[in-house]
């Protein structure tokens, strides 16, 4: 058994296409066929049903399909470790997130301590977030929500206060505070379902009785502000979302605790590298300092 033959059959089993996983790994259909077949002849064993170029793991592939993981996880974090004793000065960090608005203060922060440290950032949705996560292909992620789960480890940094973002000619825009009642008649702009703060929010109105009126719902939380200073409709949005030269007055929301927890995440079995652990620290003393504000 070879580890080509292994690092092929974890490509097919994630995609279940021959196509997609050719093009993947950069290698012919034909090569990639013949390659899958001699494992399976190693084995004794098909691992896929297959269906024209379609492939479905089988019973077998699944059950194999968990140790290769397992394998190639282990082999991956030996060069990791490898390559940090090695030269600790360089490196790649492997960053996901669930929302960037507080990102480009850390790295600045991290970058001025680590100037030869690289970053590959990748925006994702919470479960999308998992599943690298538990394949190991991230050092950290910062997520809201929080994750629970078998391996992750979580660290709850930040508690961000939702506010309620007006335009400065609105006629709340005189205050420091509102009630969701006040807000009842209200038209909103909002990111769509799914995402957390939407979710949160949405959840909180109703059990005050009213249901959200929203005009524009996206997939870019950045976004919304150009809509609020538009005049379209007002919205909810976290304080870390903030941008202080916005034409947008933000109110507190009276009788509610309404806030998103940020929290950091991390794969308790992949090695992180001094770099990495470094960032974390970065990233702890940045919310810290938010808190103090």
């Amino acid at each position: 058994m070879e580890l080509l033959q292994l690092q092929y059959f974890l490509a097919v089993a994630r995609l279940e296409h021959v196509t997609e996983a050719a093009r993947s790994l950069h290698v012919t259909q034909s090569s990639l066929s013949k390659t899958i077949q001699r494992l399976e002849e190693d084995l004794g064993v098909p691992l896929f049903d297959r269906t024209g170029r379609g492939l479905q793991l089988n019973e077998f592939g699944s059950s194999f399909l968990h140790r290769v993981e397992r394998a190639l996880f282990e082999l991956e974090q030996g060069k990791q470790e490898i390559s940090d004793l090695s030269s600790p000065e360089h490196g790649t960090i492997e960053l996901a997130v669930t929302n960037a608005s507080t990102l480009p203060d850390i790295l600045r922060r991290f970058r001025n301590k680590r100037p030869n440290i690289q970053f590959h950032v990748q925006m994702l949705t919470t479960q999308e977030m998992v599943t690298l996560l538990h394949r190991g292909e991230v050092d950290f992620c910062l997520s809201s929500p929080p994750i629970q789960g078998g391996g992750i480890g979580s660290q709850v940094v930040y508690k961000d206060p939702i506010l309620i973002a007006v335009p400065k000619v609105h006629r709340l825009a005189d205050r420091s505070s509102a009630s969701l009642a006040e807000l009842r008649d209200e038209y909103f702009v909002g990111v769509k379902r799914g995402y957390h703060t939407r979710d949160l929010v949405d959840s909180v109105c109703r059990s005050a009785g009213f249901t959200l009126k929203y005009v524009y719902e996206g997939n870019e939380p950045t976004r919304l502000s150009a809509m609020v200073e538009a005049g379209i409709g007002i919205a909810f949005i976290p304080s870390t979302a903030i941008n202080p030269r916005e034409n947008i007055h933000y109110l507190q929301v009276e009788g509610h605790e309404l806030v998103r927890e940020i929290a950091l995440l991390w794969n308790r079995s992949r090695y992180i590298s001094r770099a990495a652990l470094e960032f974390r620290d970065v990233v702890v003393e940045y919310f810290e300092m938010l808190s103090k504000r």
